[in-house]
């Protein structure tokens, strides 16, 4: 069994509020599951290098004691896509991006993943919007990750960590 660590990681169109999210929300589950072989990173298609997280995504995760404030946006690389075991996405856009980098077998919407293929629905983008509408991104999130993680170690038995 390798001693490295499984690679999971969220992309979305600038990387500064669903995949920021995802990012922190899974570090939490990942903790939280005593999984500490496991890395999280996330990315956007289009991201502004070096931003931060928007300031609903900040406030959002601090409501919930979780810190992006370190937060920098990345562009999605190959790199990035051939060091992930997983590669999750917000929208049908995302996984295209993600697939034209060589991610085929190794990446699927967020939702469809953690359904089994139940739905097929992106993850709602809250850019823009008022804090209610962070908060039910970040609750959507949270509830898809769960789910998402729970299948992913369940699949992979031979380096789950």
């Amino acid at each position: 069994m390798p001693d490295t660590p499984l690679t999971l990681l969220f992309v979305c169109t600038g990387n500064t509020c669903r995949s920021p999210m995802a990012e922190v929300i899974a570090r939490e589950l990942v903790r939280e599951r005593g999984l500490g072989a496991v890395a999280v990173q996330s990315a956007g298609i289009a991201a502004d290098e070096l931003s931060g997280a928007s300031e609903g995504s900040l406030l959002v995760a601090m409501e919930r004691g979780l810190d992006l404030s370190r937060h920098r946006s990345r562009q999605l690389t190959r790199a990035m896509v051939d060091g992930a075991d997983l590669v999750l996405t917000m929208g049908p856009s995302h996984l295209a991006a993600v697939q034209s980098l060589g991610g085929e077998t190794k990446a699927a919407l967020l939702a469809d993943y953690a359904t089994y293929g139940e739905s097929q629905r992106p993850v709602s983008d809250p850019i823009g919007g008022e804090l209610p509408v962070y908060r039910a991104t970040y609750e959507e999130l949270h509830r898809l990750i769960q789910r998402a993680l729970d299948r992913w170690l369940a699949e992979r038995p031979s380096r789950t960590p």
